[in-house]
């Protein structure tokens, strides 16, 4: 099988060059494919493991931050095989390390390893999704770069998105159906599809705008130190990034917690076990959010002003009061069972989808205006780290005060977490004019 995927790559390689094109094809295509795989359990995925795992909402909660406790702790290693070895062999890791851990995931309860074996699956899912994480992107930027693209890049990340969002649409509405049937089913749907993304990674990503170098367990430290050393160098002691970094910390505190709770909050708002629904929302969020990528052309097209690092972070900071305001609003909601509380918190989630959609291109290309080439996957999994670490925290503490008071509580105080990112978009803000206005004088 693997010398059929060398052939498939060596054909793919003589009858195109490396074009905008095939950068963009292939960038579309593993990351629309990817989240097919990955957003296929996303609906049921706490229904799971409350029905077949036998879970209380706190334990669910405590398996999903041992998960995000896994990407804090892989963040790093797994940055240094990007920003060594390739962006493909990272990727490629990814997938087979989601494939095992998805495996183990879905025969936990098979098998009668109880939560603890929940919990060594998710760490291991922890592993897989570092692979990945700013891998994709850093090398979608260098391989631009590579091909002289002259366009917005925000461009790019948002076709992206769109494109992840319809993974997530067809995946969400067919995780609901399949679990209405079986809650195992998606699992192994999963697994399948996570195949596939190996196959085509394999053969449309090169590693294009980037040098790879080798890796050995004798240097790993040494490469590890430098990467941590870029990561602070470019990452924490940037004035510009450092903002950055604690918004994601603090509103990932609420992100992950809110994915996973809205679940058995919308079944206890309805009084019935429509667990189809739920796929349903997943669908609508996933809309809602392509919607919001389509504002990104018509929101940016305004000219240089809009451009503006000022403007693009008071713009980012008005989505992100929005979306505290919303957040509030679905915890406010009256828990009494019904069709109107139940739809009321429909909307108000789907609107939720709608901005986030629209802030996550203009953020994402925000912070690669200001992360040098070759530490790219570094300072994108630093990122990611702080809305891990956040998330680490939020999930059982959210929990905790779902189980003991109620749902809609816990999404009221995660709301309060999200008025932290206006204040450091601003600070963020004012921090890149200086660096601007350094850059004119400099050239003066």
């Amino acid at each position: 099988m693997f010398n059929s995927l060398l052939e498939m790559e060596a054909l793919v390689n003589e009858v195109a060059d490396y074009s905008s094109r095939r950068v963009l094809v292939g960038y579309l295509s593993v990351s629309s494919l990817y989240t097919l795989a990955s957003s296929l359990i996303w609906a049921i995925n706490t229904i799971f493991l409350i029905r077949e795992g036998g879970l209380g909402l706190f334990e669910v909660m405590i398996v999903n931050a041992v998960f995000t406790v896994g990407q804090m702790v892989f963040e790093v290693p797994t940055g240094v095989v990007a920003d060594t070895i390739g962006r493909k062999a990272s990727l490629l890791l990814g997938m087979a390390t989601l494939f095992i851990s998805t495996l183990l995931y879905v025969l936990t309860p098979v098998w009668g390893l109880g939560i603890w074996g929940f919990v060594a699956a998710s760490l291991i899912i922890g592993l897989g999704f570092t692979f990945q994480t700013g891998a994709l992107d850093a090398w979608l930027v260098d391989a631009l770069d590579a091909v002289k693209w002259d366009r917005p890049k925000e461009r790019a990340f948002a076709w992206g998105q769109m494109a992840s969002g319809m993974g997530i649409l067809l995946c969400s509405l067919l995780g609901g159906i399949l679990g209405q049937i079986g809650l195992s089913w998606p699992y192994y749907v999963r697994a399948g599809l996570l195949v596939f993304a190996f196959v085509l990674t394999f053969v449309l990503i090169r590693d294009a705008g980037f040098t790879p170098r080798p890796l050995r367990i004798s240097t790993f430290r040494h490469e590890t130190r430098l990467i941590l050393e870029a990561g602070t160098k470019f990452g924490w002691r940037s004035a510009v990034i450092r903002p950055l970094l604690w918004s994601s910390g603090l509103t990932g505190v609420f992100f992950i917690f809110a994915f996973y709770s809205w679940q058995p909050y919308i079944l206890d708002l309805l009084g019935r076990d429509y667990v189809w629904l739920l796929g349903v929302v997943t669908a609508g969020f996933s809309l809602a959010g392509i919607g919001g990528n389509l504002l990104v052309a018509r929101i940016m097209r305004k000219g240089e002003q809009r451009r503006q690092p000022w403007s693009v972070l008071a713009l980012l900071a008005w989505l992100s009061a929005g979306l505290a305001f919303g957040i509030a609003l679905v915890g406010l909601v009256n828990k009494q069972p019904g069709p109107l509380p139940a739809l009321v918190a429909i909307v108000l989630w789907l609107l939720f989808g709608l901005v986030f959609g629209l802030s996550v291109p203009i953020r994402m290309s925000y912070i690669n205006t200001y992360i040098p080439s070759a530490q790219r996957a570094t300072v994108l999994s630093l990122d990611a780290f702080f809305a891990d670490a956040g998330g680490a925290v939020g999930q059982p503490a959210l929990g905790y005060v779902s189980q003991k008071v109620s749902i809609p509580v816990g999404w009221v105080v995660g709301a309060c977490f999200l008025l932290s990112a206006p204040l450091l978009y601003r600070v963020s803000g004012r921090a890149s004019a200086e660096v601007e206005q350094a850059a004119v004088h400099a050239d003066a």
